[in-house]
Parts: structure tokens; C-alpha cells; sequence
């Protein structure tokens, strides 16, 4: 069988290793050029190994994109309290975001996975997504700036409404942005590194994650208003927006230049007249070869989350690439699959329920202020005192996710993703509980290291598993003598970070009833820890890790 000096393997994501023969063919083509095209349509051969400073690079847009979280974290609260916000619309603003994620997010994944860019096909999401993350800083961050402004001679109601306006939409956007960016990055990483090196870019990716977030509550820690750029910029909030805004976008930058990306192309002549064969769709589609012919196997209906090369039949996948065919798509999902998810669900419904609520619980039952009470009362500065506080345990939680991200590969070999998974459930629901029976300051610093255990797990371990559920499928098409076809691992990544919307959304609107009925802040960790035990249970029993 010869094949065309234009054959290129149509959903091609690796980097054929070159032969070092140089022996001429006798049809006119060196054996090494055969080699490499026959690898590139069989893909028999894994992308090269990554060096740990190309890893280190990928990671880069974990650090930028957490360091603009726990900006966000520490800031938002307060510019929604200086432009005036009402408080029927807090539960607005934290609700829209989640609910859009969790609506398009499979989209983004499945559309990635057919992006024909020849800049590759998950870079082009990351960079407008980052862009976007950028305008929602500007808007809220700045947005009372500007309309100050803009309304020079406006009345003070129509400057309150649209200063309230535009810095709700810059709250949605950056969250809408900074949630969707995750399923293209960890899809990107997937796709351009082995199996090794994935695993090795998942905790590099925990480490960075970890470490911006730990800069970025350490920066937003200080009182800027009172230094000479808060003088020189303004106020406080401008300063936190060149800080952050620089460091995304620097990282942003160094992590699309990291590691290149082999675009999907479109078919050469030659190649449809090789490959395309009626009945047969071009990837995965060779299934014998003998004498030059090509043996006919009936055409099999695909979920959408796999990947179809045929022009004709990736056409009709754009056409069903609607909300409807996607979410029948993430429920007849396999059911392995299926169990990640949910066990992911939990995990962050757990996570969320005490995290939003941390610095609250902190100021009210730990400190036990008042964030009701005046201003300028003891109580009030007692609550503050606790949020502050409570800020400094964001702060050690960050620290330790880092650490443990780490130490997760030492413990790797040990106890297997199993138990990785199972330890982070376990040490953050015994975590929170204790906090929650025992209210003391030192105590619950203490805990909060258990917090970056579980952020480290969530990271890490699901993604690992998805790519360990990848491998084992193509090593079974490749035992079974068949082409590879496989699901796309944007859609799967991007099924993954949507549970993280669907938890916010669970959170924002749960939470809040637990509190009133119980008329206590302790019922968030309390409710956090009982969710992650159940949790525990369920990753040790549902999910399935591959041997």
C-alpha cells in the first residue's frame, strides 16, 4: 500500500518520532518519510517527553488565572458594597455565571475538539477566554472609576446604576471566563504530552494553582490605599487591577508559547482518495489492508463526545453540537465516565460550601462579631477582625495545596489515584467537622491546611483519571487490532469542570436556606463535612480506577 507524501492523520495531536533510516523505497520514497506517514495515520506513537521547564511553562496560566481569584475573593465583596449594590441582587451575581457554565461549557469542550485553527485547536479557546477574564477585571475593578468619569454632570442615582450595572457584568464575565478556562487547558496538555509527562503537568498545574493563589491573597493582604502607587493610581482597586492584570497576562502568554500544537487539517485530495471509502468514515476507519484493498466495516453511530474525521461527518456534527445533543451526550456518556463526574460533583458542592463561606464563619462564630451592627461599633470590628483572619487561612490553604500537590507524587506509587482520592474526601470532611464542633482560632489555622489537600485532590486526581480511562480505551483498540478511535478529551475535560458550575449553583442557591433555617453560620461547614464523607464513600465504591 502506497501511501501520498500529503497523507497527514487527519485528528492529529502527536509528533511522529522520525525513523533513522534513509534507505530509498522503491516507489520513489525514503523509509523514514513512510514511517513517519504511516505512524501519523495509525498514531502508533505517543507525543515526545516534555521537559519539566515545558511543563512549568504550561502550568503558568494556573498561576495567573488563581492569582486573579484571590484578587476577585478579596476584592469583590467590597467594590459591590462601594458602588451600592442591593442585596436581593448578591445572589444574582454569583448565580448567572455558574448558570451559563454549566449551559455552554459543554459546548466549548466539543467545539475545541473540532477547532481547525493552525494555531492548534485548544489555544485559540484559552486566548479569548483570557481576554474576556481581562475585560471582567476592568469592568470591576474600574467600573465605578469610569462612569464617575463618564457622568460628570449626571445625577448621583444614574451614577449608581450604571457603576452597579457594569460591575456586575465584570464580576459575571471574569467568573464566566475564569471557570470555562480550565476544560481548554488540562484538554491542551492532554493532547500535546504523553501519558507520563500528563501526569507530571497535572501536579505541576496543582503547584502553581496553589502558589498563585497564595501570592494573590498575600498581595490583596495589603493596605495599598496608603502607599505611594495607591496614592499615585488612585485608590486600591486600580492597583490590584495593574498587579493582577500584568501577572495574567505574562503568564497567559508564557503558557501559549509552552509546548506547540499539531492542528487538525483538512484532507488533501490524495488522502480522500485513499481513505474515504464508502461505509467508512477516515478516522479510525482502516481496519484491514491487504493487497491494496480495503475491507468494508459497516458505519457505527458515535456518541458526539467522539471524535469523527470524515468532512461529511464532522459537518453533521456541527449541526447536532446543540445544547439538546450535548446533554444527551454527557448522560449516555460510559457509565465510569458518569461516576467521575458525580464523585467530582460532590467533591466541589463540599469544597464551595466551605469556601464562600469561610471568612464569614470566621468573623461571626469564631471571633464571634457582628456584620449587622454599625459601622463604628465593637462588634462590627471584632467581624472584620475574623474576616481578615479568616483571609490568612485562605492564604495557608493555598500554601498547602501546593505542598501537597507534590507530595501527591511521592505518594502516587504507594497508594495508588484510589487512595489519593480517597485521603483528600476524607481529610476535608474530618477537616471541616472539627472546625465546626470546635470554634478556636488556632485550631481551625490549623485545619485549613486540610483545605489545600482537598483543592490539590480536586485538581489532579479526576483529570488523572481521565486520562488513565483515554489510555486504557487505546490500548484496547490497539490489542484488538483496530484503528484508534477515542472519545474527545475536550468534551470529557469540559463534562469535569461543568460539575464545578452545577456545585456553584447548588451552593449559591442551598446554602443560603440551610443558614436561615438554622439560623447559624456553623450549618456551612458542618454541611460541608457531611457532603464530603458521603463523598468518601462514593469514590471508594463507584469510581473506577484502572489498574
Amino acid at each position: 500500500m502506497t501511501l501520498s507524501k500529503d497523507v497527514e492523520y487527519h485528528a492529529a495531536t502527536t509528533t511522529p518520532i522520525a525513523s533513522t533510516s534513509t534507505q530509498p523505497s522503491p516507489h520513489g520514497m525514503d523509509y523514514s518519510s513512510s514511517l513517519e506517514q504511516m505512524e501519523g495515520v495509525f498514531d502508533l506513537v505517543e507525543p515526545p517527553r516534555r521537559s519539566t521547564g515545558r511543563l512549568l511553562m504550561h502550568g503558568m496560566a494556573m498561576f495567573g488565572r488563581e492569582f486573579c481569584y484571590a484578587v476577585e475573593a478579596a476584592y469583590v465583596t467590597p467594590v459591590l458594597l462601594s458602588v451600592g449594590l442591593p442585596k436581593s441582587l448578591y445572589s444574582l451575581v454569583w448565580l448567572i455565571s455558574p448558570i451559563l457554565g454549566f449551559i455552554l461549557q459543554p459546548v466549548v469542550g466539543s467545539a475545541s475538539d473540532h477547532c481547525r485553527s493552525r494555531w492548534g485547536r485548544r489555544r485559540p479557546y484559552i486566548l479569548v477566554l483570557g481576554v474576556l477574564m481581562l475585560l471582567g477585571m476592568t469592568l470591576y475593578l474600574n467600573g465605578d472609576t469610569v462612569i464617575t468619569a463618564v457622568f460628570r454632570d449626571g445625577s448621583g442615582a444614574e451614577k449608581r446604576t450604571w457603576a452597579i450595572v457594569i460591575t456586575m457584568l465584570g464580576v459575571v464575565a471574569f467568573d464566566f471566563a475564569a471557570d470555562f478556562i480550565d476544560g481548554p487547558i488540562k484538554a491542551y496538555l492532554f493532547d500535546v504530552c504523553s501519558h507520563q509527562d500528563k501526569e507530571r503537568g497535572l501536579h505541576y498545574h496543582a503547584l502553581l494553582t496553589g502558589l498563585g493563589g497564595a501570592l494573590g491573597y498575600l498581595t490583596g493582604a495589603i493596605d495599598w490605599g496608603s502607599t505611594f502607587l495607591g496614592r499615585w493610581m488612585g485608590s486600591e482597586f486600580q492597583v490590584m487591577f495593574f498587579f493582577s492584570a500584568s501577572v495574567f497576562l505574562l503568564f497567559l502568554a508564557v503558557h501559549l508559547c509552552s509546548i506547540p500544537e499539531t492542528p487538525l487539517r483538512d484532507e488533501t485530495s490524495d488522502t480522500k482518495l485513499l481513505l474515504k471509502h464508502e461505509g467508512i468514515k477516515a478516522y479510525g476507519s482502516i481496519d484491514n489492508t491487504q493487497n491494496n484493498n480495503v475491507e468494508k466495516k459497516e458505519p457505527k453511530l458515535r456518541s458526539l463526545s467522539y471524535v469523527e474525521g470524515d468532512e461529511d461527518d464532522e459537518t453533521e456534527t456541527q449541526k447536532r453540537m446543540t445544547l439538546k445533543s450535548l446533554i444527551g451526550t454527557l448522560l449516555t456518556m460510559p457509565a465510569h465516565y458518569r461516576y467521575l463526574c458525580v464523585s467530582h460533583l460532590i467533591g466541589w458542592t463540599a469544597f464551595l460550601s466551605n469556601m464562600l463561606f469561610f471568612t464569614d464563619y470566621m468573623g461571626q462564630i469564631v471571633y464571634h462579631g457582628n456584620p449587622y451592627a454599625p459601622h463604628n461599633s465593637t462588634a462590627y470590628l471584632i467581624y472584620e477582625r475574623g474576616v481578615e483572619v479568616g483571609c490568612w487561612g485562605m492564604c495557608i490553604n493555598a500554601i498547602s495545596s501546593s505542598l501537597y500537590s507534590y507530595l501527591q507524587k511521592a505518594l502516587l506509587p504507594y497508594i495508588g489515584l484510589k487512595g489519593l482520592y480517597f485521603i483528600g474526601y476524607l481529610l476535608f470532611g474530618l477537616g471541616t467537622g472539627f472546625i465546626g464542633l470546635f470554634p478556636n482560632v488556632y485550631s481551625t489555622l490549623v485545619l485549613c491546611s486540610l483545605f489545600g489537600v482537598m483543592s490539590s485532590t480536586l485538581y489532579t486526581v479526576p483529570f488523572n483519571l481521565i486520562s488513565e480511562y483515554h489510555r486504557e480505551e487505546e490500548n484496547e483498540a490497539s490489542l484488538d487490532g483496530k484503528s484508534k478511535v477515542h472519545r474527545g478529551k475536550g468534551i470529557d475535560c469540559a463534562a469535569l469542570t461543568c460539575m464545578v458550575q452545577l456545585a456553584q449553583i447548588l451552593v449559591g442557591g442551598g446554602l443560603g436556606f440551610l443558614v436561615s433555617l438554622a439560623g447559624s453560620v456553623v450549618v456551612v461547614v458542618i454541611s460541608a463535612s457531611a457532603v464530603s464523607l458521603v463523598g468518601c464513600c462514593f469514590v471508594a465504591v463507584f469510581v473506577r480506577y484502572v489498574e
